[in-house]
């Protein structure tokens, strides 16, 4: 007799350390068994299904053995790091299964044996990067959702050249967020830009900052002075759950108001979904090894130069949108900068979620009064000054001499 059986099964992963909901994934698993049901003690429809005929039975997920009363504890675990699913060993010992014998459509995946609260299971995990190479079946996707799934299976035992053994066969699903979308504004704080922000059962942090220079180690402490024409650093990452998520900036601008979408007052755009709209700004790469381009990490670096409005008043505030991509899906998070038309054309749609950081303010280069006297005025006086005495002097000497003349003849004047 075949057993189906097919559960519905959700997995909330929580980081104590943060004390906040980051992620929520489905799982779903069906699996297929030989086995027998004694249709005597079929009397409990939550463990045991009677057929139409009530000449055979079948257990309810979960559930096992002649009388169907006892529990596998079956369970798909979908977290951030690996998929996977576990069954307790007693449940594959019914069925003359040992965990050597178990593995995914590729052999070489195998299940282990786990002792969990004293309870022995066998358990089998992938990470997402193995998902392929472990035999998984084509990505299913949707606007939304990605997903991924697997099964484990038994290796027949045979004695000489019949086998008596069943085969166990358990297929199990994930479904994971392809693309987040967020939606929530939050206050603008100098310094650095933070929202916590919910969708559907996911919780993800967003922070946008400006640092002092091209090596982003030191952000501003205070809202940031810069000058005309110097480069400003800008930072936008994904803090938590941390290097999960790809970070796509779409668009980017500054404005006279606090408030991104307000009307009033001059704009300036920089980015225009996710490609640049001004030719001083540029992406830049977090390490060496680590590119930086928009969609394909969960941290930015870009950079634009200083500028100042026309009209007063000249500091302004930056606004960012973004959206969240599942890594798995990492084609459709690059953005096309290929056509303009294009861009322009999805201009209208609207922001998956706003950062906003300000006021950022231009810095005038500082020349001292004194500075002006000492270099113009001083110099000046000093000729004139220099002039009127020597002037001075001039006319002093030849009034000297005048005198001297004078009272040389002073004695033949007596004389006659």
């Amino acid at each position: 007799m075949i057993l189906r059986e097919k559960s519905d099964t959700a997995m909330t992963l929580n980081d104590s350390k943060l004390s906040v909901l980051l992620l929520l994934l489905l799982g779903f698993a069906h699996h297929q068994v030989a086995g027998v049901c004694d249709v005597d003690f079929c009397t409990d429809p939550t463990k045991c299904i009677l057929s139409e005929d009530k000449n055979s039975c079948k257990c309810v997920q979960g559930f096992y053995d002649d009388h169907c009363d006892k529990d596998a504890h079956m369970r798909v675990m979908c977290t951030k790091d690996f998929m996977g699913l576990r069954a307790t060993e007693a449940f594959f010992l019914y069925y003359n299964a040992p965990v050597t014998s178990l593995h995914l459509p590729n052999r070489a995946c195998k299940a282990v044996r786990e002792v969990i609260d004293d309870v022995p299971y066998y358990m089998i995990s992938v990470t997402k990067d193995q998902y392929m190479n472990c035999g998984g079946k084509p990505l299913e996707r949707n606007f939304t959702h990605a997903i991924y799934t697997l099964s484990l299976q038994t290796e027949p035992l045979s004695t000489g050249n019949i086998i008596r053994n069943p085969v166990i066969k358990l297929d199990f699903t994930c479904i994971f967020p392809v693309v987040t979308r967020v939606s929530l504004p939050f206050e603008v704080i100098p310094i650095i830009s933070e929202a916590m922000v919910r969708v559907d059962a996911m919780e993800a942090i967003i922070q946008m900052s400006l640092y002092t220079d091209h090596s982003y180690t030191q952000p501003f402490t205070s809202a940031p002075t810069i000058e005309l024409g110097a480069k400003v650093f800008v930072e936008v990452t994904v803090t938590e759950p941390a290097d999960f998520f790809l970070l796509r900036i779409n668009d980017c601008w500054a404005s006279q108001s606090q408030q991104a979408n307000d009307t009033e007052g001059l704009d300036h755009s920089l980015l225009l979904n996710g490609c640049v709209n001004d030719n001083t700004v540029s992406f830049h790469n977090l390490s060496e090894e680590q590119l930086g381009l928009n969609g394909q990490s969960t941290t930015l670096h870009y950079s634009f130069e200083m500028f100042r409005f026309t009209a007063a008043p000249h500091e302004f505030y930056l606004h960012c949108t973004v959206q969240l991509c599942d890594p798995d899906d990492a084609d459709s998070c690059k953005p096309n900068c290929n056509s303009i038309a294009k861009r322009e054309a999805m201009r209208a749609d609207p922001p998956q979620g706003l950062l906003s950081y300000g006021p950022i303010r231009i810095e005038t280069p500082s020349r001292p009064e004194s500075s002006v006297l000492w270099t113009v005025v001083l110099p000046v006086a000093s000729v004139w000054t220099v002039g009127f005495f020597l002037a001075l002097l001039i006319a002093m000497a030849r009034a000297g001499s005048r005198k001297h003349v004078q009272t040389e003849d002073l004695p033949d004047a007596v004389a006659a």
